[in-house]
């Protein structure tokens, strides 16, 4: 998926010898969480807004250098990385950069998001399966085998959870053989921590239990 068409060209860049009030009119009139700071046309750093409090107006960014965070992406990178950029920096804009380290423009988290959405993980009509294995037990490769082997199409499936010893992995599948693809997923020890699709499998515990039920009562 092409995501280099996405880049916003219309946010500010700061040079590191600008002063300070200029971020600071930017973070007071916008929703975003940073801003890219350049040194010789290149990126330095990036503003977090959460600073804002320490910033001294008559100051000049180089001032607060030693404060810059640092998270980028490439223009090739790809969308999953953008993601995984946006999540752990608890930011909702990221830098762009050319070969040279040169800012083209940023990513929004909102527009990013609707990248996403877009995609047939989202927009094919199907279920989602969570479930969960020991970390070490797991593959991507034997969960598409699982569900293929039930003639179901994967759209997708990501690491929604990981402790200690456990993943918990979030699938989305078409709707052909569903049941079969769950039981399929329990026999090869996978934990059903969440299915969007009556479970054939549950719906027959249950009336077994309603019928055992009536027996003891008779």
């Amino acid at each position: 998926m092409s995501i280099e068409s996405h880049i916003i060209h219309t946010i500010p860049v700061f040079d590191v010898q600008d002063l300070l009030e200029e971020p600071i009119h930017f973070f007071k009139n916008s929703i975003y969480s940073h801003v890219a700071v350049t040194e010789d046309q290149k990126l330095l750093g990036l503003l977090s807004e959460n600073d804002l409090e320490a910033f001294e107006t008559g100051e000049k960014i180089s001032s607060f250098k030693a404060n810059l965070e640092s998270f980028y992406a490439h223009k090739e990178t790809s969308w999953l990385d953008v993601l995984e950029l946006f999540s752990r920096n608890e930011a909702n804009i990221i830098p762009v950069l050319d070969e040279e380290a040169h800012v083209m423009g940023y990513y929004d988290l909102n527009d990013f998001v609707g990248v996403f959405i877009d995609t047939p993980f989202f927009k094919e009509p199907g279920a989602i399966l969570v479930v969960a294995k020991g970390i070490k037990d797991y593959s991507f490769s034997e969960i598409a085998q699982i569900v293929e082997s039930n003639n179901t199409k994967l759209f997708g499936a990501f690491i929604t959870d990981a402790r200690t010893d456990v993943v918990q992995i979030t699938i989305k599948v078409g709707t052909n053989n569903f049941n079969e693809v769950v039981n399929t997923f329990r026999r090869y020890n996978y934990t059903i921590l969440y299915g969007n699709k009556a479970d054939q499998f549950l719906e027959d515990l249950k009336e077994r239990s309603d019928y055992l039920d009536k027996f003891l009562n008779v």
